[in-house]
């Protein structure tokens, strides 16, 4: 009997340890999951994580389980990564050393469970789902929703495991959340265990933490965490003149400041006494296109108000307004207004019927790039003047512009007094000055290349301005190729920028305030770096000054330098002055042309890498200075293309290499000038070849010829006297020095084609050699 107990006994012992094996969880492997060796160096397994981070990526991968299996690669890599924490997992197993186990694992007389085994609620595994959506990543916070709180603020919570105080708090976190979130707040939840870095990014100092961040800047909250305070806290978030208050007596000044701010004004009305947080979360995203203001309609002083827009004061209404403020734009009313209705409403008003460019983002939005055919847009463009005497003229464009916008046209103004650069390039000619004129133009790149058309007479706004243009713009529905003159802006100045002093008093008074948050909020070791390197640099100032301050009491007792070493010290300063002052940083429309020589001949055509090619121009050394000019400003807006390259050949030199290469393509020399002294040399000047090492093969672009659309520049008397001229420094004056510019006229469009890959090609067996 009594073998039979102990055997029972041992059964029973055997059973349990069973039973706490299979209880106890399979050991976290970071090896495992990204699938590398013990021994694997840093690059290995960096590449392993980028490799599986994007195939287990919750916003690709829709298997149930990937953001799971996303979970436990960040995890893995940020083990690996660390080398202590590495080098703690090889030892202990863990990452966190020989302590590893305290946090999660409890021993109970030589046997210990893990506490997935007992289905305790802080468990990583038993985590509220409701939080699952919210998890923060580091990268994900840097990359999308710092940029995005310029946009909606966000409230961010930091938890970790084995937390009862994130417990506590766990219900009014998610009643909050989902009522904020609503209306368009950010939600971010950080769990400290697997974003330890993140949570030390943001200063979190204790778990659990609660944080706003709007504008790219951190807010703590430190408050009893209720739903009040929470809404309130979040609220005070968001700038005090966000919304303005309007009455009967302010709302016509309000809507009048359209001209001055150039964005269109809402008015919600609303029967609730304090603008509700809906409002000011939408003034916050959309700010920077309207002005808002809020009517309290049930306010003693705003029943004029009321009355003259025929409102409705139990029904929220939100009206947009523009260049007319006796009548909106567009209305929007509903019972129960919701975020999506409201975005939708103002995404469709963004901008005036005839918005005023002043700055170059703005120009980019109203007249976009094209991207395809169908997706051109052109825009009509009035450049006028500010005052009186042009008011006529906008005003008739404006009610030319209501008649017929379209999804593909917009209507835009600008005064030529503020954007002198943007006004010049278009209206070339002197009949426009003083008066407005009309530009038809199209976008044709980010660069600042536009292709664009000028009313041939000045805008004066009577019906026969408005008849042609009407028909320049049924002409441009038909025919793409409409748009015949091409140019290049500069980007538009910022007009209502503030100035440098207010801007720079503003960016003082946040780094002072950030300084000070820091202080009262940081810890203090994590300030020690910052302490060390101040008084290193304080020590170091320091010792210079007291160095300095021998050097020159010793200097006092030599005597003092002659006249003639004062002298020249004087002329040696005044040297280098004038060295550095000539030496000036390249503007807009540099290109880096370098001569085709025998010494680079090798590395810049005949062994060119698979893919590129050198643009060469021929010119001789008297027309050199006018035609790498003219080069240059054609070719400026295709020098962003890496596989393009710049040069240029001298006829004197190398003539014969020219003409043996010439003699490959049919009809490529010019007609020599019988009357020209010398007949027997034929001019190759302005003759442009892309040459193509690898392939064995150039095109060929033939001058402008001064009067027609094609073929070879004719020389003559124009020509000599050019030379002449320019010998006498006053060739950019002359007209043989524009008769010289005119043979690259419609170089650009040669190049467009060239990229295109839509030239002519001629081959030849062997580049020949430049002797």
């Amino acid at each position: 009997m009594e073998l039979g107990r102990v055997g029972l006994v041992c059964v029973a012992a055997l059973l349990l340890l069973g039973l706490a094996a299979a209880a106890t969880p399979r050991e976290f492997d970071p090896y495992r999951v990204l699938g590398v060796g013990r021994g694997s160096s840093q690059a290995d397994i960096k590449k392993a994580y980028k490799r599986l981070a994007r195939e287990w990526h919750p916003d690709k991968n829709k298997d149930p389980g990937a953001e799971d299996k996303f979970i436990q690669i960040s995890k893995a890599y940020e083990i690996l990564s660390n080398e202590e924490k590495r080098a703690n997992f090889d030892r202990f197993g863990h990452a966190e050393g020989s302590q590893g186990y305290s946090q999660h694992q409890h021993f109970y007389e030589g046997f210990y469970f893990d506490e997935s085994f007992f289905h305790f609620p802080f468990n990583s595994e038993r985590r509220d789902s409701s939080d699952e959506k919210y998890l923060l990543h580091f990268s994900h916070y840097i990359n999308e929703i710092v940029p995005d709180s310029f946009k909606k603020p966000y409230l961010i919570k930091i938890i970790s495991e084995a937390c009862f105080s994130c417990m506590h708090i766990e219900p009014v976190w998610r009643e909050v959340a989902q009522e904020l979130e609503v209306l368009g707040v950010g939600i971010g939840v950080v769990h400290s265990g697997y974003e330890l870095h993140l949570a030390h990014h943001l200063g979190a100092h204790s778990i659990p933490s609660i944080l706003g961040l709007i504008n790219g800047k951190i807010t703590f909250f430190h408050n009893t965490v209720i739903p009040e305070n929470l809404k309130h806290f979040v609220e005070n978030l968001l700038p005090g003149n966000l919304v303005e208050k309007i009455t009967d007596k302010n709302y016509i000044s309000f809507l009048s400041n359209w001209k001055k701010e150039n964005k269109p004004h809402v008015l919600l009305f609303d029967h609730m006494p304090v603008v509700p947080l809906l409002y000011k979360l939408t003034a916050f995203a959309y700010r920077e296109y309207f002005s808002f203001g809020y009517v309290y309609v049930g306010l003693r002083g705003t029943e004029e108000l009321s009355r003259q827009y025929n409102i409705n004061v139990y029904t929220p209404t939100i009206m947009v307004f523009k260049e007319n403020i006796n009548k909106p734009a567009d209305v929007v009313q509903a019972r129960d207004m919701k975020k999506q209705l409201i975005d939708d409403f103002l995404s469709q008003n963004k901008f005036l019927m005839v918005a005023r460019l002043t700055n170059q983002q703005l120009f980019q939005e109203l007249c976009p790039v094209k991207k395809s055919h169908r997706q051109r847009k052109q825009c009509v463009v009035l450049l006028t003047g500010e005052g009186d005497q042009f008011a006529e003229a906008y005003e008739t464009f404006l009610l030319f512009a209501v008649a017929n916008t379209k999804d593909t046209l917009k209507f835009v103004h600008i005064y030529t007094n503020r954007q002198p650069e943007f006004a010049d390039a278009l209206m070339l000619e002197e009949k426009y000055q003083g008066k407005s004129a009309v530009v038809i133009l199209e976008r044709r790149n980010n660069a600042g290349k536009v292709a664009y058309k000028t009313l041939e007479d000045p805008w004066k706004g009577s019906s026969e301005d408005n008849f042609i243009l009407l028909d320049l713009l049924d002409q441009l529905r038909t025919d793409p190729g409409f748009l015949s003159s091409e140019t290049v802006l500069a980007d538009l100045n910022d007009e209502l920028a503030p100035m440098f002093l207010i801007r720079w008093f503003y960016s003082t008074l946040d780094y002072i305030s950030d300084c000070l948050n820091s202080l009262f909020h940081t810890n203090w070791r994590e300030m020690m770096p910052l302490l060390s390197l101040l008084f290193s640099a304080l020590f170091i100032l320091f010792g210079t000054v007291i160095v300095q301050a021998f050097s020159d009491s010793s200097d006092t007792r030599d005597s003092p330098p002659s006249e003639k070493e004062e002298a020249a010290t004087k002329t040696k300063n005044n040297t280098s002055f004038s060295k550095e002052s000539n030496s000036r940083i390249p503007k807009k429309g540099f290109v880096d042309v370098t001569e085709l020589t025998d010494i680079n001949y090798n590395s810049n055509l005949v062994r060119l890498r698979p893919g590129h090619m050198n643009v060469v121009l021929i010119l001789s050394n008297s027309t050199k200075t006018i035609l790498l000019q003219k080069f240059a400003q054609e070719v400026y807006t295709f020098t962003g293309s890496r596989s393009l390259h710049f040069s240029f050949l001298s006829l004197d030199k190398h003539r014969e290499w020219l003409e043996y290469l010439l003699e490959f393509a049919q009809d490529a020399a010019p007609i020599p000038n019988q009357y020209d002294k010398h007949f027997l040399e034929r001019d190759y000047t302005g003759y442009v070849l892309a040459l193509n090492g690898h392939k064995k093969y150039f095109c060929l672009f033939k001058p402008h010829r001064a009067g027609d659309e094609g073929g070879t520049l004719a020389l003559g008397e124009d020509y000599e006297s050019s030379l002449h001229t320019e010998a006498r420094g006053k060739a950019s004056c002359s007209p043989g020095s524009r008769s010289i510019k005119s043979k690259l006229h419609k170089l650009s469009f040669w190049m467009e084609h060239l990229l295109e890959g839509s030239l002519q090609r001629f081959y030849i067996p062997s580049w020949p050699a430049l002797d």
